[in-house]
């Protein structure tokens, strides 16, 4: 069984006992998360698709913990000017078990 749910503005495949990163959740530490944007479930062949989320269909999850992402090298560079700027960035993420899928 498997679901594609929209978590914090992307949608994830996700199937129970999975890790999820996603951005950063407002939720604390350990706390149990339920999302109700569920678009399309999958169980074993039996496939609803909503319009635009299957009624009554949750993903419950736990927040395990928040974590920073790697750091990516942002590099800009003008050609015979002269001009080169490095910056870096990590993003904030939280890493989310999925728990259960219900439809």
């Amino acid at each position: 069984m498997y679901a594609i749910v929209e978590i914090a503005g992307q949608q994830f495949k996700v199937q129970k006992g999975q890790y999820v990163y996603t951005h950063r959740l407002q939720d604390e530490q350990d706390s149990a998360v339920v999302f109700d944007k569920v678009l399309l479930v999958d169980n074993d062949g039996d496939v609803k698709i909503g319009a635009p989320v299957v009624d009554g269909a949750k993903v419950s999850g736990k927040v395990l913990e928040h974590v920073k992402g790697d750091k990516v090298i942002v590099f800009k560079k003008k050609r015979r000017k002269g001009y080169k700027k490095a910056n870096g960035h990590r993003q904030y993420l939280s890493k989310v078990l999925i728990e259960d899928i219900t439809a």
